[in-house]
């Protein structure tokens, strides 16, 4: 069989297994390489599994509801082993489906770390193919640089393998790995420190969802290291010590880094092959995913654009529409709805307060409230709303949410969002009762109007 092929893709993970098969669609001829197993990141060791035990993790707080429902019996214990059996076996079972996808679709899979060698071609092992293009899609990894010591610490791809959960656990890092792991392996019983320099958690998402996120992780009994920096990580016979920059120090029996990812670019030929990088490590390309050299472009997490699985898909099969189907087409990174994991959930869509506020007047909308669900059970958790509406033209131009349910509801109101709807469109939406979901559609007078950063400059 000739080694041409009309599209080599570098990584099976969603977004290259997803341009692989739309452009065999389309009629082309296309080669995957993997060196790991095939789903990448969201699938293997990421998405799926994280939020397998977030399920695990939540049946805890449904036992204890379930009392105040009128139902009782044995108290149950979680048994981590044969939380990761079934896991186990269920990432097999995606695999297999993966594989199957390929296979039914004409891709060709070949299992091998590939290299870039220039003019198009591509070295597999000792394999050697050649492409008229060639796509990127290897997306990214657990970075270990953030301070010293960082490299024994558990990353996420151990916690997801873990066979017994620790006693204690010291969480370093302050983003939505650090806050979902904190949050699930406090529900399944750890005792957790989530430690990070900023003051709040979760930079760069709305500071309402920030502060309340704060509050309910302490409410769950995660305590909170805040608002100190954080010096060295150091691993000894009574496990793990951080070393932060006031001279406190914080001990557990095991850590986790949860510090940030970096992209997957080392030892693929990119730099030989002309493919310029940024500061990040990331691949730079244009708005068609084009890449500095010509022939090549790269999609997903090791662009560091917007780093979410669907996004990567939407990259892939653009890229495979516009370059083999004769169907030019972009992704708008502008309006992507994402969630947080963690008890309880965050999701938003849109721009947060702070920076609508920096276009011109905004009006916020807000609702808060305790749901009826753990209301009846005595619970104190509270779910909070709020809508970012363009003080000039009425626009919706961010949806915000912390309380259960929130990555579902946000994900049906993105379609709303990225239709352009406006506010007035919201308040003629008749509400669907009982739900908290109908809060979206009742809130008629403003908390608050924010000036807006271009109002005061004038």
């Amino acid at each position: 069989m000739s080694d041409d092929f009309d599209l080599v893709v570098l990584g099976a993970g969603s977004g290259g297994v997803a341009a692989s098969r739309r452009a065999a669609a389309h009629g082309a001829r296309v080669l995957i390489a993997e060196a790991s197993r095939v789903g990448g990141t969201c699938v293997i060791r990421g998405c799926v599994p994280k939020k397998l035990m977030m399920y695990a993790a939540g049946y805890a707080q449904a036992f204890d509801e379930a009392r105040s429902y009128g139902w009782s019996g044995t108290v149950p214990s979680f048994e981590m082993h044969r939380w990761a059996d079934a896991k186990a076996a269920e990432i097999d079972r995606l695999e297999a489906i993966y594989r199957k996808l390929l296979a039914d679709s004409g891709v060709e899979l070949a299992q091998g770390r590939a290299q870039l060698m220039g003019g198009g071609r591509v070295a597999i092992g000792s394999r050697i193919v050649r492409a008229t293009r060639i796509l990127v899609a290897t997306g990214g990894a657990p970075a270990h640089d953030a301070l010293p010591g960082l490299a024994t610490a558990m990353t996420s791809n151990d916690v997801l393998d873990m066979r017994a959960l620790p006693a204690s656990l010291l969480v370093v890092g302050g983003g939505y790995i650090a806050v979902e792991f904190a949050a699930i392996l406090a529900g399944l019983g750890a005792k957790v420190t989530l430690a990070f320099r900023d003051t709040l958690p979760l930079r760069g998402f709305d500071i309402d969802l920030r502060k309340r996120l704060a509050q309910a992780l302490a409410g769950r009994g995660i305590d909170l290291a805040a608002g100190v920096a954080l010096t060295t990580l150091s691993h000894g016979a009574d496990g793990y010590t951080l070393h932060r920059a006031d001279g406190s120090t914080l001990q557990a029996s095991a850590a986790l880094n949860a510090t940030g990812r970096r992209p997957n670019t080392a030892d693929l030929g990119l730099e030989a092959a002309g493919v310029q990088l940024d500061s990040r490590g990331a691949i730079a390309v244009d708005a068609d995913s084009r890449t500095s050299a010509p022939g090549i472009w790269a999609i997903g997490d090791v662009t560091q654009r917007v780093n979410l699985t669907p996004v990567a898909i939407a990259e892939g099969r653009a890229f495979a529409d516009t370059e083999f189907g004769r169907r030019p087409t972009r992704v708008d990174h502008r309006t992507v709805a994402s969630a947080v994991f963690t008890d309880p959930p965050i999701a938003t869509v849109g721009l947060s307060e702070a920076d609508a506020a920096k276009r011109g007047p905004v009006d916020i909308y807000e609702s808060e409230f305790r749901p009826m669900k753990t209301a009846f059970a005595g619970s104190a958790a509270r779910t909070y709303m709020k809508l970012v509406v363009d003080g000039l033209s009425d626009r919706v131009l961010g949806v915000h949410m912390i309380g259960a349910d929130a990555p579902e509801i946000v994900q049906s109101l993105a379609v709303a969002l990225t239709c352009g709807a406006t506010k007035r469109d919201f308040d003629r939406t008749v509400a669907v009762h009982p739900t908290a979901a109908e809060e979206f559609v009742l809130m008629r007078e403003p908390a608050r109007r924010v000036a807006g950063a271009s109002s005061r400059s004038q």
